[in-house]
């Protein structure tokens, strides 16, 4: 089966790995990432809850995605999530704005199969983990520096950046369901209501932190 060309970091990360049809090495977890060049290296997966090993995974060894289930070859790298959790990494990273202010978290990322190379960002106003919050897509173009934790944009806000929905995967099911649409937009308008809360409160405490991070250089 062929490889898609693009795909989402969120769906590799949730798809059990496997070697054959019996081997499971478990759900993916962590991604390893180069963040200088944008680019992704491959990702780790866990096999249990209570195992502090992870197996790590290059993405040339991915031979096939079937459903929620991605086929490996080869064997894993293992290491210990201490290890893992110290690799360069821009997922949850701190979007700041021009004039040294928070605008959003970077929540998940579209990549390139064949090269890895990440294609855009997309970003979150305030927790990712907010069901059905709405996501807007950064270019890699309009990143101008980068810290653990911190990437600086030359945008003023989230207004300038094309609008993606969360749920943009699941469009295809939602059409002709007049009533879910209904649900879905009350359910928008509620969590822009939560975001727009969280963020007021997030700003008041991080606002004259990060400023003074980015301009003390």
């Amino acid at each position: 089966m062929k490889l898609p060309k693009e795909y989402l970091l969120s769906d590799l990360l949730s798809h059990n790995v496997r070697g054959d049809m019996t081997l499971s090495y478990g759900v993916g977890e962590i991604v390893w990432m180069h963040p200088p060049v944008h680019r992704i290296l491959g990702w780790s997966s866990k096999p249990s809850n209570f195992n502090l090993q992870r197996n790590v995974w290059r993405l040339n060894q991915i031979n096939q995605i079937v459903n929620n289930e991605i086929f490996v070859k080869g064997e894993p790298a293992i290491t210990d999530l201490s290890v893992l959790t110290r690799f360069p990494n821009l997922l949850f990273a701190k979007l700041i704005n021009s004039n040294g202010i928070k605008i959003g978290i970077i929540a998940d990322f579209v990549f390139e199969f064949k090269t890895g190379q990440i294609k855009y960002y997309l970003i979150s106003r305030s927790n990712p983990k907010i069901p059905g919050s709405s996501r807007w897509k950064l270019d890699i173009r309009s990143i101008l520096d980068q810290q653990p934790g911190l990437v600086f944009c030359s945008n003023e806000s989230l207004n300038d950046l094309p609008l993606l929905k969360s749920s943009f995967k699941n469009e295809v099911f939602k059409k002709g369901k007049v009533f879910i649409n209904r649900f879905d937009d009350m359910k928008n308008i509620a969590t822009t209501k939560l975001e727009n809360w969280l963020e007021d409160e997030n700003y008041l405490n991080e606002d004259e932190e990060i400023s003074g991070k980015r301009f003390s250089k």
